[in-house]
């Protein structure tokens, strides 16, 4: 038979052994947060200047198969092209956080937004935006609509929108949305009262 002392003994040896290892893997869990990149899943957005403005993003939600409008803040520069720009990285920063109503692939940004007479955008998204976008028709078609009445809300005079990946033209967003043709604001607008 084990003494009483040695059992209490070998009792608090385990104890402080279990306590000991649970605060080295909350250290080390607290360490790699706070050494891990910020804003590895949103895009990088650097100083805008400008003022901030209350601004109506349509959030696609996937599992509700429906889009709903939401205020967000934003800082939104003058120029017409810098603010399209911030609008939709604005839009992007809601997909990116985690749990997303409507995940998009890490990387995911606006690279460029070419307005033409005021009337027609041209927005370039990078590679990550097309090549890690969830396939299907319903996702795809949520995403355009989602970025096409976002801009149209928040900047009134654009009626076409076009969409190039990288800086070049691409036939399809994830194998399903046509991404070679204009797009026009109003024909997207009413697809988007289907899911509102």
């Amino acid at each position: 038979m084990i003494p009483r002392h040695l059992q209490i003994t070998s009792m608090l040896l385990l104890l402080c052994v279990l306590i000991s290892g649970t605060f080295i893997i909350s250290l080390t869990h607290r360490e790699k947060a706070r050494t891990q990149p910020q804003g590895e899943e949103s895009p990088l957005t650097p100083p805008v200047e400008g003022k901030p403005e209350l601004i109506p993003l349509l959030i696609a939600y996937d599992d509700d198969h429906a889009m709903r409008w939401r205020n967000a803040q934003a800082v939104l520069p003058q120029d017409s092209s810098l603010r399209a720009k911030q609008i939709l990285r604005t839009l992007l920063i809601q997909y990116l956080q985690t749990p997303s109503p409507h995940p998009l692939a890490k990387g995911s940004d606006i690279k460029e937004v070419y307005l033409i007479n005021n009337s027609t955008a041209v927005i370039d998204t990078t590679a990550q935006f097309a090549d890690g976008h969830p396939s299907g028709i319903l996702l795809e078609e949520l995403t355009l609509a989602s970025l096409i009445e976002t801009l149209s809300a928040n900047m009134p005079g654009i009626v076409r929108v076009k969409f190039l990946v990288n800086g070049k033209e691409r036939e399809t967003l994830a194998g399903h949305a046509d991404l070679t043709s204009f797009y026009e604001s109003s024909a997207v607008h009413e697809l988007a009262k289907e899911y509102e």
